[in-house]
């Protein structure tokens, strides 16, 4: 303000521009404007010295400013049709430009349109400038645009979603068409996103898609639990964007209108019949992006993802992960659990008998979950209506049940001496079901205990002989019922034997 006064007073003084614009140590434009200030205002430089500095500003501080030209106006003009044509998909500023200068000859060049461009910009719609640190942020988001192939024997165009992740400090870019946003599509991407910058970030920004967020919060979001579980696997945190605010995530944003003219452009002119073939094409053209040199500096996005980025992301696990779907059910009475979409039944822990239970499931395991606790780990059997049964989660009386099988039977035997083992591969071949016959050869067996193994070895020599195959054969041999055979067996005390057409009678005469 002092020097206001200083250039005023000279004034006054009528002295020369050129002196008043040295002796101020102004420029002779500045001094010009605050003298033509002075004259517009009407007051005198008595009434103007006698104003304190805050008044004065007000005066003198709008005189500050130019008013714009006529070809800085017509160029503001432009502006917020620049702005929304930026919007549209393959549009950029070097195209906008063009049709500016077409239509005003003599308006400002390319770098000054931007330059004034950025600052229209952030006037009206000034937003916070963001520092990412190496290492830190990958932003990821879906286009808007799709892009498409053609089945090759249908002819069918097939639209599919086109998958965009960026690293915040490097802006290494990654690009994926897939077949929908559905999670097992849309985790899937973001696996192999990882995979292709080699390494985990700390935290992951997505938008708020319910692939990724069940229920959008601004303070604490709601995360899907597939998604989380995958989060955990890779050791990394999920940030979800907030609701309808995509500046959380500029700089994918930015990135998506960016593949619109470096991927979009080029391969909309080609014909693809495949996904896979699709994507071949986007990766050759990604590769491209990522190396060429940044505006108006000496590096591309993948040398500097090399120099600074990429020691210090965390290392990728050994396995891949599993996407793993859920289903609800209820443990039924034999103590299993259905698996709806494959039919097949899973055992838990009897004590959970009537509880629901929580299955996870992916292409190999199936994992039970009670009250967040896993209570059951299986392979996956997709066999419809049948069962995978683990002998730990029975009860005793069951787990005995479960073990009977023909060999179980005939190792008992053969403990016993072989001659039983053969008396009991006979009752076991004689049934149409192995099943049928378990209870006859538990109770011959059972016999070894009451009268001895010696005993019940020379009753199953006698019962070869004879040729019948039963348990009351055994039984009745064993109390000394046997001494007159043929009486007792045409007393119908015991079963005729079977041999073919013949009767039991007959055969043994």
């Amino acid at each position: 303000m002092s020097k206001i006064r200083k250039i005023l007073k000279m004034y006054s003084q009528q002295r020369p521009l050129m002196t008043i614009a040295a002796q101020a140590d102004a420029s002779r434009n500045t001094v010009k404007k605050y003298i033509a200030a002075f004259n517009d205002s009407g007051f005198t430089f008595e009434e103007v010295n006698a104003l304190n500095d805050k008044e004065l500003e007000d005066l003198f501080g709008k005189s500050k400013e130019h008013p714009p030209n006529a070809r800085m106006q017509s160029m503001l003009r432009c502006f917020p049709h620049v702005d929304k044509e930026l919007k549209r998909t393959g549009v950029n500023r070097q195209m906008l430009w063009e049709a500016y200068f077409k239509e005003f000859p003599d308006g400002y060049q390319y770098s000054q349109f931007c330059f004034y461009y950025n600052q229209w910009k952030a006037r009206v719609n000034p937003t916070m400038h963001m520092d990412h640190k190496v290492g830190d942020k990958l932003y990821v988001d879906f286009a808007g645009e799709k892009m498409s192939y053609t089945d090759k024997e249908t002819g069918e165009i097939m639209a599919v979603e086109v998958f965009v992740a960026i690293l915040g400090a490097s802006q290494l870019t990654y690009v994926e068409a897939v077949m929908s946003q559905q999670k097992e599509d849309f985790i899937a991407a973001y696996e192999n996103t990882l995979h292709f910058i080699g390494g985990v970030p700390a935290a992951i920004v997505p938008d708020n898609l319910k692939a990724a967020v069940t229920k959008s919060s601004r303070y604490e979001p709601t995360l899907n639990e597939t998604f989380e579980d995958f989060a955990d696997h890779y050791g990394t945190t999920i940030l979800p964007a907030r609701a309808y605010r995509p500046r959380d995530k500029a700089l994918v944003e930015g990135a998506v209108k960016i593949i619109y003219t470096k991927i979009y452009a080029p391969l909309n002119k080609h014909v693809y019949h495949s996904l896979t073939e699709l994507n071949t094409a986007i990766w050759q053209a990604l590769e491209v992006h990522n190396t060429q040199m940044l505006k108006g500096r000496n590096y591309s996005r993948r040398l500097q993802f090399e120099e600074i980025e990429r020691q210090t992301l965390a290392p990728l696990p050994v396995l891949r992960y599993q996407f793993k779907k859920q289903f609800q059910a209820r443990v039924i009475k034999n103590g299993h659990v259905s698996l709806g979409p494959d039919k097949h039944y899973y055992s838990v822990p009897y004590r959970y008998i009537g509880k629901r239970v929580k299955l996870l499931y992916s292409r190999t395991t199936v994992e039970i979950y009670s009250n967040y606790e896993r209570i059951a780990l299986h392979k996956r059997n997709k066999n419809p209506y049948g069962y995978t049964t683990d002998k730990e989660h029975m009860a005793s009386t069951h787990r005995f049940k479960s073990d009977w099988t023909p060999d179980m039977f005939l190792d008992w035997a053969a403990s016993i001496h072989e001659d039983v083992r053969l008396y009991i591969l006979q009752i076991l071949e004689r049934k149409q079901h192995p099943e049928q016959a378990y209870k006859s050869c538990l109770g011959v067996l059972g016999f070894a205990k009451k009268a001895g193994n010696e005993r019940l070895t020379v009753a199953c020599q006698r019962a070869l002989s004879y040729g019948v195959y039963n348990y009351k054969t055994i039984q009745t041999i064993l109390e000394n019922k046997m001494d007159n055979y043929e009486e007792s067996l045409f007393a119908n005390e015991l079963p005729m034997p079977d041999h073919g057409n013949i009767r039991g009678e007959d055969y043994y005469k």
